[in-house]
């Protein structure tokens, strides 16, 4: 075969895998940076990983896992657990809540950040990530982690929002537009909003955690009101808000409700919400929108359980840094959320929003499937137990 005609199959070649890239990137709403729902499926795929606590890699050992387990455990479990789940799932976002880092283990908080973060950045998935209680107690002040995530490739993070005064860092939202060359095309279909939870309370009569200060509480307000007005007023007009999603790091008080009958997973330890209530959730039910909020903190927690309309969810601890309980894998949570065919047949607004747990074991199990809101109707649960 001749020189010039080697080049040409080559060139051909290329241009075939870069129509591939393209067409993929497409399919998952990522043309021009921005989130969109998927094309062919309709849907929305969010994967949220709850405190890595990631800290100098294979130097870094693990804890709470079982005695055959510990010879050579490291961080590096952590990342291969990212893969595994990024392989399997195939997510639109993966959304990181919180102690993402254990500062205080981490030699460099930075290149900490770096290391756990890689395995989204190196398979070219948006992220977003909020700051948890341990995430600024290495080399890095809180503000400056977060200014280290605003900064990394492939991030949808946001410092705060821009020309507001408002406590905390990393608090913003990101909208979900419709499919593209449907009605809902330059609609956000989806909403989703992150808060910064906080670390530790300042007020010397008030130990604990911190708390969702009334500042976030306002910003909130005003944005949920913004894009429901620009759902429902603006053409094509909507009859319902698009439904919002929420993601912080420590849970509410309202996360001790429910009773056992009343929720999906499990609870294996106690609630550990900030010792105030500031109101943050009877704000979410004002706002009209919000479906679900979910949150890390408590690692050995993994139920959601509705209360007043919305899904309150942990996803369960994932770093194998962070403590846990030998013999329970490691997990993170899913949320997947499809549209409507409208009497055109073409995607409208959102029909339903369900979620599942991920499992770090041989088989990536997964488990407690359930419908969190769908359009309509009331809750379903399709059920599946952790082995089976």
């Amino acid at each position: 075969m001749g020189l010039r005609i080697r080049l040409l199959l080559l060139l051909l070649l290329l241009v075939g895998a870069a129509a591939a890239a393209a067409g993929s990137k497409e399919e998952k709403g990522r043309v021009g940076g921005g989130l969109r729902f998927r094309r062919g499926s309709g849907t929305f795929k969010v994967v949220q990983v709850a405190d890595m606590h990631y800290a100098d890699g294979a130097r870094t050992g693990c804890l709470d896992v079982l005695p055959s387990q510990v010879a050579g455990c490291s961080d590096l479990n952590t990342t291969a657990f990212l893969y595994r789940l990024f392989r399997a799932e195939d997510p639109d976002l993966v959304v990181f809540t919180g102690d993402n880092i254990y500062g205080a283990d981490a030699t460099d908080a930075a290149k900490s950040m770096d290391a756990a973060i890689a395995p989204a950045i190196d398979m070219k998935l948006p992220w977003a990530a909020v700051l948890g209680n341990h995430d600024q107690e290495g080399t890095l002040s809180r503000e400056g982690v977060m200014r280290h995530l605003v900064g990394m490739k492939n991030t949808l993070s946001r410092f705060n929002p821009e020309g507001v005064q408002i406590d905390n860092y990393g608090n913003y939202n990101l909208e979900v537009g419709g499919v593209e060359g449907t009605l809902l095309a330059n609609k956000s279909a989806l909403n989703l909003y992150f808060l910064d939870s906080g670390d530790y309370s300042t007020v010397p009569s008030i130990g604990g955690y911190d708390w969702i200060k009334p500042s976030q509480q306002f910003w909130f307000q005003q944005t949920s009101s913004n894009l429901q007005t620009k759902y429902m007023k603006e053409q094509p007009k909507q009859k319902e808000p698009a439904p919002g999603l929420v993601y912080f790091h420590i849970p509410l008080p309202e996360f001790s409700s429910f009773k056992a009958s009343h929720f999906r997973g499990v609870k294996q330890e106690p609630i550990s919400s900030p010792s105030i209530n500031s109101g943050f959730f009877a704000t979410m039910v004002e706002a009209g929108d919000v479906k679900a909020a979910f949150v890390g903190h408590d690692h050995l927690n993994d139920f959601c359980g509705k209360l007043d309309g919305i899904q309150l969810c942990y996803a369960g601890g994932f770093g194998y840094h962070a403590y846990g309980k030998a013999g329970w894998s490691r997990r993170a949570r899913v949320v997947s959320v499809q549209l409507e065919k409208t009497g055109s047949s073409e995607w409208g607004g959102v029909k339903s929003i369900r979620t599942w747990k991920r499992l770090d074991n041989p088989h990536l199990t997964t488990i407690d499937s359930q419908v969190l809101w769908s359009r309509g109707s009331n809750e379903q649960l399709e059920v599946s137990f952790e082995g089976s």
